[in-house]
């Protein structure tokens, strides 16, 4: 098997170098012939949350509609990626917390899709962390979350590839998702530069990043903001968007 390329040692030494905002970092990495981006955000130092609809309920969309809005409150997007599955009118799948108020509840049973391909996780955003938690582990534990939203399938359980992926998938896409460290600290964004398997998307994040656990959260409509390497996807309207801001210059 071809490991990381470049060597982890080149990746982690790309993503520091990179231009910076605080403590967020992006680069462009490749692993086993794919090419991906990662973002890299320290949780204990960034603010990093969920955003999905104004003050009046209407959902943001593009990221374009949410740096103005963050502009006119002396506030500046500084990272953003979609952030989980959502009905046709934007609203979530699958569990969705912002600023503590829940706007849907945990779907913890099978299902058609790729959400419902058990087990499906939850990426939590706490006081000072971030972590990605399988559903029922979620559902046991109740973490304090501030904010938080459900996709699935998981990526990564506790080490382990998702048991449903397949070495020799055909199924093919633009896939990104989240991984997070065993201490909480570290959250790792990715989006794939080209169509990946599910089985080679998970393995980034274990075998390369060397996460516990990680999160798909969509694939087709997978979009990054990352100034730091140009990127500003546009696209169709997203449903929920994950984010790290900081006040304006």
């Amino acid at each position: 098997m071809r490991h990381l390329l470049p060597s982890l040692a080149l990746m982690i030494a790309a993503l520091a170098s990179a231009p910076q905002a605080g403590a967020v970092s992006c680069g462009p990495i490749e692993h086993d012939g794919n090419r991906y981006v990662v973002c890299e955000v320290d949780a204990a130092k960034e603010d990093l949350r969920l955003f999905r609809s104004d003050a009046d309920g209407t959902p943001y969309g593009h990221f374009s509609v949410l740096e103005s809005e963050l502009a006119q409150e002396g506030q500046s997007l500084v990272f953003a990626m979609n952030a989980g599955m959502y009905h046709e009118d934007r609203s979530p799948v699958g569990h969705y917390l912002e600023e503590g108020r829940e706007e849907m509840r945990v779907i913890s049973s099978p299902g058609p899709g790729n959400f419902g391909l058990l087990p499906n996780g939850i990426f939590c955003i706490g006081k000072d962390w971030a972590r990605v938690i399988e559903t029922r582990d979620f559902l046991n534990r109740r973490p304090k979350c501030r904010y938080a939203t459900q996709s699935g399938p998981m990526l990564v359980i506790d080490g382990a590839l998702h048991p449903r992926f397949l070495p020799d998938s055909t199924s093919r896409y633009i896939r990104n998702g989240v991984g997070t460290s065993a201490d909480g600290r570290r959250a790792f964004f990715a989006i794939s530069q080209n169509t990946v398997t599910f089985h080679e998307f998970a393995r980034l994040f274990r075998d390369a990043l060397k996460l516990p656990n990680a999160l798909f959260l969509d694939g087709n409509i997978s979009r990054l903001y990352a100034p730091q390497v140009g990127r500003a996807d546009l696209g169709r309207r997203m449903g929920p968007i994950v984010a790290v801001t900081t006040p304006a210059q």
